[in-house]
């Protein structure tokens, strides 16, 4: 299994060495070669099994020579160790065809959790053959950090640095960032929005002197392992509801794309997906794109589900560069029209998005009604991310296909806006009990590239 870049330009990378990587030094994103096939019959042997085990067959066939089946399912089995649900993805109804994927039962209380308890393991198993020791530098909206930290925090040769906009995530995120003890684990608070500690990390990855010299590794979804590790439970809930035998649709709240590229990898190794459908809050630019081929940035504005204050969704370069007809030279040539304000997709590259997903924009009044009317309706107490795909969802799926709406973080990391919509405080879970009474330890740093690489050097190692 070979990895190539979006931009076309580096050599192509086995699954071990791109995971490491992260980012391609010509600025693109690794994408596998070819995508493997699961045949029907492979795809119905999944029902019954544990998470672990539909894990190992659906992520083996990428990861090629890099590890053994032995290594991998040990891998996969600590991975998963620490939820706190035994289906580790539970599927719950919310009414005749729709159905909530609970993506929230791991440590941090995120969908994030699934894809980063993973590549914690990876990236230990890989280091400790190596002996190297690595620098990972992330960024986050919030969710993305937390589980950056828990799975890193502690671990032999790696130093983590987690870029966070200041005051643009929740309480409980920012506690889960900044009260573990460990050393090696670093967040820092940066002065603007997420996609402006996006461009730093990009920065970073293309300041090859700063690279090579701390052996810098990216863990955000620009990291393809983060990719695969999500594509998992895409099959898991789709083979309960059903399938291969019978079509499932999926909404998907994303910001960065990731979450939802996963799907449509899962529908290329032959899940019988129906729609995709792209769910956004206020900041809508994949909303817009899909709708009218403008990827055209217009500012972040803050709001009640700040995991999708994005507006450099990264891992769109990913389906863009499928739009293209696996066209390096096309990517690179819209990726560098992003830099002077944005691109307009060519026609053919629209059509295929169009064929690929739908799309929706929900608002902050909407988010909230949502999560009300939810909570009486059902039971269910949603958080705002959640409760944004759950209003797409119930505009868009159909009485003929089940639709699948992921819920991608557990309503107490986001408790301000839960009481103000339902009245109701939620609270954390046992084992997080204790985060506010924590001492925090982070670094307040401007959004300056010299400043970030000078602290970056300064504490790798200590």
């Amino acid at each position: 299994m070979q990895y190539i870049s979006t931009r076309g330009t580096p050599p192509a990378l086995n699954f071990e060495q791109a995971m490491l990587s992260g980012l391609a030094r010509d600025g693109g994103l690794y994408v596998p070669q070819d995508i493997p096939q699961m045949a029907p019959g492979d795809i119905a042997a999944l029902a019954g099994l544990s998470y672990e085990e539909v894990a190992f067959r659906v992520m083996r066939p990428f990861i090629g020579d890099a590890f053994t089946d032995a290594e991998f399912q040990d891998i996969i089995t600590r991975a998963y160790a620490g939820f706190k649900h035994d289906a580790r993805a539970p599927l719950v109804q919310l009414a005749e065809g729709h159905f909530l994927l609970e993506l929230f039962h791991g440590p941090t209380l995120a969908f994030k959790d699934f894809a980063m308890q993973l590549i914690g393991q990876l990236f230990q198993a890989s280091l400790k053959r190596s002996g190297e020791r690595v620098t990972i530098v992330g960024a986050t909206s919030g969710d993305t950090g937390s589980a950056a930290i828990e799975a890193f925090k502690g671990l032999d040769n790696v130093d983590v640095f987690i870029l966070f906009p200041r005051g643009r995530v929740s309480e409980v995120q920012r506690r889960q960032m900044t009260t573990p003890t460990e050393t090696n684990v670093h967040a820092l608070a940066m002065t603007g929005d997420f996609d402006d500690c996006q461009a730093r990390l990009k920065d970073m990855f293309n300041d090859f002197e700063f690279r090579d010299g701390v052996r810098l590794a990216g863990v955000n979804s620009i990291n393809w392992a983060r990719v695969l590790a999500q594509v998992v439970y895409y099959f898991t809930s789709a083979v309960s509801l059903g399938a291969p035998h019978r079509k499932v649709s999926f909404t998907v709240p994303t910001g960065n794309f990731g979450d939802i590229f996963a799907g449509y990898i899962a529908r290329k190794m032959g899940l019988p997906i129906d729609q995709l459908v792209v769910a956004t809050n206020q900041n809508d630019i994949l909303h817009r794109c899909i709708s009218s081929g403008e990827y055209r940035p217009d500012g972040v504005v803050p709001s009640i589900s700040p995991s999708m204050d994005i507006q450099v969704s990264s891992n769109f370069e990913r389906v863009l560069f499928d739009a293209y007809g696996r066209d390096g030279t096309a990517v690179s040539q819209v990726m560098e029209e992003l830099k002077s304000g944005g691109f307009t997709v060519s026609q053919g590259a629209l059509q295929y998005l169009q064929e690929q997903f739908t799309s929706g924009r929900v608002s902050e009044g909407e988010t909230s009604e949502t999560i009300k009317t939810m909570l009486e309706r059902t039971g269910e107490l949603l958080c705002p991310h959640s409760a944004v795909a759950v209003k797409i969802a119930n505009d868009m799926r159909s009485t003929s296909t089940p639709m699948i709406t992921l819920a991608t973080a557990h309503p107490a990391k986001f408790p301000a806006a839960v009481e103000a919509a339902t009245g109701v405080h939620p609270q954390l879970p046992p084992h997080m009990a204790g985060l506010f009474g924590r001492d925090e330890r982070l670094t307040d740093i401007e959004n300056d590239l010299g400043a970030i690489e000078a602290l970056v050097k300064g504490r790798i190692g200590k």
